[in-house]
């Protein structure tokens, strides 16, 4: 898997902790409202798209993608699309979180979808991260603390494994239409978790820790099913 970033920052709140700073090989692209949070910064996207309703005008950038407002993708999505057609499969979602509460829930739909894809994704602002898991496992560092919580973004997610939380589960089957992974707990030590079959949404507490934290989050292994 392609190691470089691409950020990709939204319309919704941005803080200064979360503001991105790209490697030479990373990609960042404001998607609408987005290059306004960035601006204010002082850090320039490499590519600006959108429909643009939400900032008021066309950005002052050499590199514009102007959408209609009435397309399939959101902006955000829209954005997505172009990281991976320039080979992304790493994507950090950031001013995703907040306002308008159909646009933070289609970019959690959009980190399964990027599952599907070949890419992994992890979302932050407001206070939280969020990431999927598609057939895989992955570990979280010892010394976290607060909530963290699990849903099915599949009709079920089988063969879920929780260890070294609050609430630990064995080979346990999670559905869509019932939050049972709600408000379970990091308890200091290293948590794993892992599903078998199907996608999972990770969420927890940001703690002025994520640029830190973030490579570890990248480091998951797949679920290898026998004959597929």
């Amino acid at each position: 898997m392609n190691p470089s970033i691409c950020y990709v920052v939204g319309a919704m709140p941005l803080s200064w902790s979360l503001c991105p700073h790209p490697g030479a090989q990373d990609f960042l692209i404001a998607a609408d409202k987005g290059y306004e949070a960035l601006e204010a910064y002082g850090v320039p996207p490499n590519l600006v798209v959108g429909d643009f309703d939400s900032l008021g005008r066309r950005p002052n950038h050499p590199n514009v993608v102007q959408l209609p407002v009435a397309k399939d993708d959101t902006d955000m999505v829209y954005a997505l699309r172009e990281g991976l057609d320039r080979g992304y499969r790493r994507f950090v979602l950031l001013g995703g979180v907040g306002g308008r509460l159909e646009h933070t829930l289609a970019n959690l739909q959009a980190l399964a979808w990027l599952t599907t894809q070949g890419a992994r994704g992890v979302l932050a602002g407001e206070g939280t991260v969020a990431t999927a898991l598609r057939n895989e496992t992955m570990t979280f560092p010892a010394g976290l603390t607060g909530f963290w919580s699990a849903f099915c973004l599949s009709g079920q997610a089988e063969g879920v494994t929780l260890r070294n939380l609050k609430f630990e589960l064995t080979g346990h089957t999670l559905s869509a239409d019932f939050p049972l992974g709600v408000s379970n707990e990091f308890t200091g030590e290293a948590a794993e978790v892992s599903v078998a079959r199907g996608t999972l949404l990770a969420m927890w507490r940001e703690q002025g820790d994520f640029y830190r934290l973030l490579p570890q989050l990248w480091d998951r292994t797949e679920i290898q099913h026998e004959g597929e």
